[in-house]
């Protein structure tokens, strides 16, 4: 019997294909798409210039717009039988403990942790896991002049980052995938085989095995 998925989250480094699948599984599942506001945010290219000097205020406005949009999932259409998400709410530890100051976490931790409690858990993660080294090859391809300053080290440091935070995540259940060599746009064999470890997922930790 498979579970019933009301809230799914899809999360990963910039360049793993997050949004791309989202869009593909709402519109396959006649559901709802949330994305974070990334070309909201005024203090982005700027932080991707200089990450040390505006990061905080870059993170703190993440933090804040996406704490809004997952408040009003709570007030979720009912037109829309399921809900698809670009980011987890926690990714915003992840990108505090690689870019900001001890003093700067810890003002951020407390805020972080006074926000999250009234926020719905996703019924399940899937978690994008790439090389870094292909990260880059998207970003560059794709051409977003904001994103132009990203490196290979930066990248580095965040898929680390990303990699130890789900070794160690037991919120939710949570299905990892390499995208490394796979493309769920171009593919239908490698997005058949997602679709059905989602509709399959029993709970707990499961790593997708590609086919």
């Amino acid at each position: 019997m498979q579970r019933k998925l009301n809230y799914v989250a899809v999360d990963g480094p910039i360049g793993s294909g997050k949004t791309t699948l989202v869009h593909m599984l709402a519109e396959d599942f006649k559901g709802h798409a949330i994305l974070e506001p990334s070309q909201n945010n005024p203090f982005l290219a700027e932080f991707y210039k200089d990450r040390r000097r505006n990061a905080f205020k870059t993170q703190l406005f993440f933090l804040l717009n996406r704490y809004q949009q997952q408040l009003e999932l709570k007030q979720h259409d009912l037109f829309h039988p399921m809900t698809f998400c670009d980011y987890i709410f926690a990714k915003n530890s992840i990108f505090a403990e690689i870019n900001l100051s001890e003093d700067e976490q810890a003002l951020y931790r407390t805020i972080f942790q006074l926000l999250k409690e009234r926020l719905p858990k996703p019924d399940l993660v899937i978690y994008l896991r790439a090389d870094s080294k292909i990260l880059l090859q998207r970003i560059k391809k794709r051409g977003i002049e904001y994103e132009r300053p990203i490196n290979q080290d930066y990248l580095d440091k965040l898929t680390d980052a990303y990699n130890q935070f789900f070794l160690n995540y037991n919120d939710t259940p949570l299905l990892v995938a390499d995208t490394t060599s796979t493309d769920y746009l171009g593919n239908p064999d490698d997005y058949a085989n997602l679709k059905r470890e989602i509709l399959n997922h029993r709970g707990g930790t499961v790593q997708l095995i590609a086919r």
